[in-house]
């Protein structure tokens, strides 16, 4: 297949917008895939800020930090997305080029605590203040469950008014798979 699957494509779009020595978030760091991967996308001079509610995120992201040797330049915090501009420094505030939300449950763990529309929403408008221009936001949206759903459906009421001057909304999706396949909205800062 030539098209890129949706886990390469977000990976894609970070690619294209984080550099060495970025500050960048992983605002659901579920079992620290991204989180990893962010990491050394910015490598030793940069810094990922990363956030999940679950005790069982972050201590298996902490340990898959540590078996890649990245753990010294991530900060993981137990506490949600909504609070991204609170937490991170305000001396880096204008500098953040990247951040990633995978929506939905934690694989493997309780399928009863979910993303939810509006601390989402309140991350992305966060970020849109504390990221430098050309930053992108990557948002991968499984809605295969009812909530996901809910989630979807008040996210994309919320992307459709951004104002292009502010930023540019990018959807990406499969139109003819079955049973709900993840799709990503990318969100570049003007």
């Amino acid at each position: 297949m030539k098209l890129q699957r949706i886990l390469p494509f977000a990976k894609q779009l970070l690619q294209a917008a984080v550099q060495e020595g970025d500050i960048v978030v992983d605002a659901t760091i579920g079992n620290g895939h991204d989180t990893v991967f962010l990491a050394k996308l910015v490598g030793a001079k940069g810094y990922v800020f990363g956030f999940d509610i679950q005790e069982e995120a972050v201590k298996n992201t902490t340990i898959r930090l540590h078996s890649e040797q990245v753990e010294k330049h991530v900060t993981i915090h137990q506490k949600g997305h909504q609070h991204i501009k609170a937490t991170i420094p305000t001396h880096l505030h204008g500098t953040v080029s990247g951040a990633i939300f995978n929506l939905g449950y934690l694989p493997g763990g309780d399928q009863t605590i979910v993303t939810i529309p509006e601390t989402t929403i309140s991350a992305i408008e966060q970020l849109l203040e504390i990221m430098k221009p050309e930053g992108i936001i990557v948002i991968v949206i499984y809605h295969g469950h009812q909530e996901g759903q809910v989630e979807r459906d008040n996210l994309m009421d919320f992307v459709k008014t951004l104002d292009p001057r502010i930023a540019h909304v990018l959807h990406y999706q499969f139109l003819n798979k079955q049973n709900n396949p993840p799709f990503i909205v990318a969100i570049e800062k003007c």
